[in-house]
């Protein structure tokens, strides 16, 4: 792979805990992914021109608020209509699981709950992208 992954790690919404967005945003770092984090209290619109901007190919949200429906969703509609619906969008946080489907429907392509390890997470990014560039 010549190119590499580049990651926008993001805090959306009032939610002011953002340990485990830093902890996935140096694992993804270390494993030679290009990670550019938010910082706290990003809103969804702040978050897709930053997605643009820096030619982001993953955009990972960070969601401890219970705002995961409207925050995912509204991500999504701004980047279709940016035109940057080709950038795949995961998340992690405390979500139910029975949010999952419909987050799934809305185009979220995964989520990661607590207790998934920064390993799992780096292999996803990984594996997806090469999967969304073959």
């Amino acid at each position: 792979m010549s190119a590499r992954i580049r990651v926008v790690v993001a805090k959306p919404g009032l939610d002011g805990h953002d340990r485990g967005a830093k902890v996935v945003a140096r694992a993804l770092r270390d494993a030679g992914m290009e990670v550019i984090y938010t910082g706290l209290h990003q809103t969804p619109e702040q978050i897709v021109e930053t997605a643009i901007q820096e030619d982001a190919d993953v955009v990972g949200l960070s969601v401890l608020s219970g705002a995961h429906m409207t925050l995912f969703a509204k991500v999504l509609e701004l980047l279709r209509e940016r035109g940057a619906d080709d950038i795949v969008v995961f998340g992690g946080g405390i979500v139910p699981d029975d949010d999952l489907p419909e987050l799934e429907r809305l185009g979220v392509a995964k989520i990661f709950t607590p207790g998934a390890t920064t390993t799992s997470i780096v292999e996803w990014v990984q594996e997806r992208f090469a999967q969304t560039s073959a």
